[in-house]
């Protein structure tokens, strides 16, 4: 069983200093500093809303013409001039009575993209990786071995110089709800727009670090793209840790950084960000049970905001002064009970209206094992 994690949480406050989103192998460009000094701004989020189905026969692009009639997940990142859905086990046809993961046709993983750009009518899937028989393709292997590797999950996407990459999770076997066990977590990259996929032996993260699973986000500093990556262990009941990587530089594990909280004491302490090179060494940035987390810069709020599974709470809303925080107190987005199983909240940039006022984010739900479309307003002082 995966085991419930205990590291001691760093309280942080704003730092000075600048950094700004990079544009980044497709990434939207938008300009935000690493700090605020004036507190919290956001105080609810309202008309939050299900806009439509994503994945399955309900969604605009029936993803079933690729035997993808059931799927979780749908993180989202762009490269090549496309929105790209990375999802996690994805099931053919079924018995009308199953509810969540299972199902013929299994494939541990699949790529879905879309050049839509208006969220307000609902995202469509224009198209998936697929095999020689025209089913969407299973892009990383899996032994699909009870105890030894059960899946292999992608947990997040981003693009560089270099090509697209999916970071992933190999689960050793799942436990009760919102655990399980990870034999370790890497990346894997592709150089033909998302055809064929190399796993990377390095770097990879031990199936019990802070990042098992990760939300990933450009950010220029003094010039140069950077990747801050912000991560949480196997299952739902770790927090959040962060780590940074120059952008040319994500296939080198000498290259990370992870935050392992703020300068204090002697000469020249200035509550800057410390760094340290071993994952080990990552403070927590945020302590709660997070499970699927996404965090993107938000113009609206001139702050960053997270989403993510608050374990037996629902999915909750955060807003962060800085990358490594201090964050807000949760919001809630959907309650635990307000649809049969929420999960995997994610967001994109790219998909906001009224200057970030509105957000949308992908949700998947449990039953019927799909993903669908949401969107909120934010309300700040």
């Amino acid at each position: 069983m995966a085991r419930r994690l205990g590291r001691t949480a760093f309280v942080v406050v704003p730092a000075v200093g600048a950094l700004s989103l990079a544009a980044g192998a497709g990434s939207a460009a938008v300009a935000g500093p690493d700090s605020r000094d004036e507190g919290f701004l956001l105080t609810d989020v309202t008309n939050v809303e299900r806009v439509g189905q994503i994945t399955g026969a309900e969604g605009p692009g029936d993803t079933t013409q690729y035997a993808v009639n059931f799927t979780d997940l749908g993180s989202m990142f762009e490269a090549d001039g496309k929105v790209w859905f990375a999802f996690g086990d994805t099931f053919g046809e079924r018995d009308d009575d199953m509810t969540g993961g299972g199902g013929s046709h299994w494939r541990s993983n699949t790529l879905g993209f879309t050049t839509d750009t208006d969220p307000s009518d609902g995202v469509t899937i224009e198209g998936m990786i697929l095999d020689d028989a025209g089913a969407a393709k299973e892009l990383l292997g899996s032994k699909k071995v009870d105890g030894d590797e059960i899946t292999v999950i992608p947990t997040h996407g981003f693009a560089t110089d270099a090509g697209m990459y999916l970071h992933y999770m190999s689960v050793r076997q799942w436990g009760t709800p919102g655990e399980w066990e990870v034999n370790h977590a890497g990346l894997a990259r592709s150089t033909d727009q998302g055809q064929s996929w190399t796993t990377l032996d390095a770097p990879r993260w031990s199936g019990d670090s802070g990042f098992v699973q990760i939300s990933p986000a450009h950010v220029t500093i003094d010039g140069q793209d950077w990747l801050y990556v912000w991560g949480i262990t196997h299952g739902r009941f770790g927090g959040v840790s962060l780590a940074r990587v120059p952008a040319a530089q994500v296939e080198d594990p000498g290259a990370w950084e992870y935050f392992a909280g703020l300068k204090k004491g002697g000469p020249g302490a200035d509550g800057r960000p410390r760094w340290a090179d071993d994952p080990a060494d990552a403070a927590l940035v945020l302590d709660d049970t997070v499970g699927e987390l996404s965090v993107v810069w938000n113009d609206h709020l001139d702050r960053w905001i997270m989403t993510y599974l608050a374990e037996g709470r629902g999915v909750v809303l955060r807003e962060g002064l800085t990358p490594w925080g201090p964050w807000g107190e949760p919001v809630e987005l959907v309650g635990a009970t307000e649809v049969p199983g929420p999960y995997a909240p994610y967001m994109l940039p790219r998909y906001t209206q009224d200057g970030g006022r509105t957000i949308y984010f992908a949700l998947s739900i449990w039953d019927p094992y799909n993903v669908f479309w949401y969107r909120a307003d934010l309300v700040k002082n």
